[in-house]
């Protein structure tokens, strides 16, 4: 029979939250630990004298990747797609936690995550990044590293720019909005405009 596999708080952290919940993990403990500087936007690496140097793969890559300040967004970018987080969700997939391409949760992996939950000995920001963190440098550093979703952004840009050139060309030329009704090549807010 074969031994059940412990899962460790990077594990439980991609499970929480998939790659981008193990960066922010990682910079939140080293941050606790005094190893790590989060001060607005930029992360660096802050070597304490005495300290041990952290032994997780993740943590080790976190701390080579900012011996300077860097922009936490870009640092957190950079490591989601490490070969460190990587093999965590490669370690998972193999044990049937998540799915293979999607790394989406199994029925397995949730139920691992939920014993997790209820378990006792990793910290809450691995189940709720920082969100459940207080209102301090550390929570606002990793939220500022989370990227925006480029998306809807840029499409709100779009319409934006779209809104501004329709008021721009209608103003002054004399045709109305009521002059493009039925031209049939437009989006339309309304039903249809034939009968069925």
């Amino acid at each position: 029979m074969e031994e059940p596999w412990v899962l460790d708080a990077y594990d439980v952290a991609f499970l929480a939250g998939g790659a981008q919940r193990v960066v922010e993990s990682a910079m939140i403990a080293l941050s606790d630990c005094g190893l790590l500087k989060l001060s607005g936007p930029r992360v660096r690496a802050v070597g304490a004298v005495g300290e041990a140097l952290p032994q997780h793969p993740v943590e080790c890559a976190l701390i080579a990747s900012c011996p300077r300040s860097r922009s936490a967004a870009s640092v957190l970018a950079v490591l989601q797609r490490s070969p460190e987080v990587q093999e965590i969700a490669r370690r998972l997939a193999a044990r049937s936690l998540v799915t293979g391409s999607r790394r989406r949760l199994t029925r397995l992996g949730r139920r691992q995550l939920r014993a997790a939950e209820r378990g006792e000995g990793l910290p809450d920001y691995v189940f709720g990044g920082p969100a459940v963190l207080p209102d301090g440098l550390v929570r606002r550093g990793v939220v500022s590293a989370r990227p925006v979703p480029s998306g809807l952004g840029r499409a709100l840009i779009r319409m934006g720019k779209a809104l501004d050139h329709d008021s721009d060309s209608g103003s002054g030329s004399g045709s109305g909005s009521d002059s493009d009704a039925g031209s049939g090549g437009a989006f339309s807010c309304g039903g249809g405009s034939g009968s069925h």
